[in-house]
């Protein structure tokens, strides 16, 4: 049984989708430990629905690999780290290759809240041809993309711990706390703009939060939303502003929209027969507020 072979063994895959989750999630985690390989966490922590899946067991896949700076560099230059990344699927027989991606070119039905001038965006390739032993002919030529994004320019006030993983081999990432990641997908509820699609995401990882009992970095999103031009900086984000903030969005919210696009990346899908606005209104006073 190779690494790969090995990974697969711990997910419980009955259909295609299962398998390319899986193998997604593989290929991201091979992918950071060639950041890993080459220093780049010293520079940089890892965030998102992703680190959450990852690192702290969130029960639904994430598509991207997301990073902050730990401090504003807008001369970063995310390429250095590519040879190491390759090194890391080269050595075990996965061929890929990474493009970057210009904000002009990203056109999606949901915009990203973090989207801004100071975001570096690359997409990882991988060619699953030579996984035909794995994917047992299936996705044969099937090429997998994983999109990576980086803040060069980070709204700061947060802190970070040192994590492991233990595949492909042990190695340590640098990740956002709980209570600042929570903080940054409030701000993705809060903040993100709807243009035809709501991210269901979003508000399925909020419930998660909630039930958690984690706290949540008030100073930190009040400066997530200060750097957004979301919330005037003579405006201090209190309980109840941030209450109010939250009713007025769930008013806006299309539950069954929500329910509708993240469905395909969660299992049990039991939970949301609970879903509707007084579910999340609910979940709103039962947030827990921190630093």
């Amino acid at each position: 049984m190779n690494i790969i072979e090995q990974m697969l063994s711990n997910y419980e895959i009955t259909t295609e989708a299962d398998l390319i989750n899986a193998l997604k999630e593989i290929f991201q985690e091979i992918a950071l430990l060639g950041l890993y390989q080459g220093g780049f966490f010293e520079k940089a922590a890892f965030y998102g629905g992703t680190a959450l899946r990852i690192l702290y067991g969130l029960p639904r896949f994430s598509e991207d690999l997301d990073f902050t700076l730990l401090e504003k560099n807008s001369d970063f230059n995310l390429e250095q780290y590519f040879p190491f990344i390759i090194d890391e699927f080269e050595a075990l027989g996965i061929t890929i290759d990474i493009s970057q991606k210009t904000k002009k070119d990203f056109k999606s039905d949901i915009a990203s809240a973090f989207l801004k001038n100071g975001t570096s965006i690359h997409t990882l390739n991988i060619q699953a041809n030579n996984l035909g032993h794995i994917l047992d002919g299936v996705h044969s030529g099937k090429k997998l993309k994983i999109k990576f994004e980086v803040d060069t320019n980070p709204p700061l006030k947060f802190q970070t711990e040192a994590k492991t993983l233990l595949l492909p081999k042990t190695f340590n990432i640098i990740t956002m706390t709980l209570p600042n990641l929570y903080a940054g997908k409030m701000h993705a509820v809060l903040c993100r703009k709807w243009i035809s699609r709501v991210k269901g995401r979003d508000w399925y990882d909020f419930e998660w939060y909630v039930k958690r009992n984690t706290p949540l970095n008030l100073e930190h999103l009040q400066t997530r939303m200060y750097e957004s031009v979301d919330l005037d900086k003579d405006i201090v984000l209190d309980e109840k502003l941030f209450k109010e903030l939250m009713y007025k969005r769930i008013d806006e919210l299309d539950v069954d929209g929500a329910i509708k696009e993240v469905s395909p990346f969660i299992k049990d899908k039991s939970g949301f027969e609970f879903w509707s606005k007084d579910y999340f209104r609910l979940l709103t006073d039962k947030v827990i507020l921190g630093k």
